[in-house]
């Protein structure tokens, strides 16, 4: 075996130096003495790479990656002199056998995509593409000439997933066409998701969270046969809101509202605020009478609705104004038992309100319900008022005993919360 490392030494150096034809012969007596020996076949397939003798290059490669199939860079090497014979289905065996030693090889996947590329499988090419985006994803630096790779890896990703979009919306324009306005809402999700142009999101409720209701942005509004009801009281409501501003201006207050202290965070700007103003009628269960004496119309148009009654939580009911060129910074809710109506009064151009992935502009008199645990936001970017009153009722996926359940538990938790301050 020292015979062996000192030919293979000699070989190395004399490969280094540019005498190939010494090199060669070194690692001929190599075989000689070990006829499968990988390292002299790697070494002799290298050199036949470097004079473009591909079928040379690729038999020596070959006999290494027989002698020693563990070795992911072996199978790379024979993927080079297949792709130079213009071998494809030889390029992609050997392509897979390297892959299937690792799938973090970050060039055999590369590789793949491009020998799949050229093929014009466009598919699977950016399926592995994407693979190939994935691993690159946690890379620090990344030298200029893979960057460039991954721009145009980028580029065809999304002009596949574009086109394969396009393709399924076209078979399934005529049945999408008829279906429903929920199918309609909810299928369109799902293929916007799946081609990457919106995400999902999930509730993140920071107070009470309740299991296995359906996460929808806005709920359908089958589910409130009331609410065309309440739409046709808008102009009412709308007078009796203008008519209080006049005659109570002073009941309006910031949304926001921090305790001192707090440190500064996305609701810093609207804290004490009237960007973002509000006039309650009920708070957190309590009812205003005066401002409900105020607004008789409005009131009886609430009272009307199933809404939640949860001493210390609900209902709430209020009128929100949105000052020009203000924003509602995006966040989550409290808990997903409830939904969130709009009934929008007044709504001048430029405004808009986004639940996770679908962003409606408001339309005065078309009232919507969502789920607040969503995240969302709005904004009003034009020179007027916006004003909508908002309320909330029992999230309409809760049956009638799950409403009973969940009453009883806040007010056994609020007497034990009572009860332990009493004992203090």
């Amino acid at each position: 075996m020292k015979e062996r490392e000192a030919l293979l030494q000699r070989a190395v150096e004399a490969r280094r130096m540019g005498r190939t034809a010494e090199a060669v012969a070194a690692l001929r007596a190599v075989l000689d003495i070990t006829p499968n020996d990988p390292v002299a076949h790697n070494m002799l397939g290298l050199i036949a790479l470097e004079r473009e003798d591909f079928p040379q290059a690729r038999a020596h490669f070959a006999k290494a990656a027989d002698a020693d199939p563990a070795e992911a860079a072996l199978w790379m090497n024979l993927a080079s002199a297949e792709r130079g014979t213009g071998h494809a289905e030889g390029e992609r065996i050997a392509l897979r056998r390297a892959i299937d030693i690792d799938q973090r090889n970050l060039m055999a996947q590369i590789r793949m995509a491009q020998l799949q590329q050229r093929l014009g499988e466009r598919q699977d090419a950016a399926d592995s593409w994407g693979k190939v985006l994935a691993l690159s994803a946690a890379m620090g630096d990344v030298p200029p000439a893979l960057s460039e790779t991954l721009d145009a890896a980028r580029s065809y990703v999304r002009a596949q997933k574009a086109d394969f979009a396009a393709f399924i919306e076209a078979q399934v324009a005529e049945d999408l066409t008829a279906a429903s306005l929920l199918s309609k809402r909810r299928f369109q999700a799902c293929l916007d998701h799946e081609f990457g142009r919106r995400p999902i999101y999930q509730n993140h409720c920071s107070g009470l969270h309740y299991p296995f209701l359906p996460a929808d942005e806005f709920f359908d509004r089958s589910h409130f046969p009331w609410m065309e009801k309440l739409e046709q009281s808008t102009d009412a409501i709308r007078a009796e809101f203008l008519a209080l501003v006049e005659q109570h201006g002073g009941a309006v207050r910031p949304y926001v509202r921090q305790e001192a202290g707090t440190p500064e965070n996305k609701w810093t700007a609207l804290d004490g605020s009237l960007d973002w103003g509000a006039v309650f009628l009920w708070e957190y269960g309590v009812r205003n009478d005066a401002l409900c004496a105020a607004c008789p119309e409005t009131v009886a148009a609430l009272e009307a609705l199933p809404r939640a009654d949860i001493p210390g939580r609900a209902p709430s009911a209020f009128f929100s104004l949105l000052k020009p060129h203000s924003h509602i910074p995006a966040h989550t809710g409290v808990t997903n038992t409830r939904a969130i109506i709009h009934l929008p009064l007044i709504v001048p151009p430029d405004c808009a309100f986004r639940v996770g992935g679908e962003t409606r502009s408001w339309q005065e008199g078309t009232a919507f319900a969502f789920d607040d645990t969503i995240d969302h936001e709005a904004w009003n970017k034009s020179d007027h008022l916006r004003v909508v009153l908002i309320f909330d009722v029992w999230n309409p996926h809760l049956s009638l005993e799950e409403q009973m359940l969940l009453k009883q538990f806040y007010a056994t938790a609020d007497a034990s919360r009572d009860k332990n301050r009493a004992s203090v």
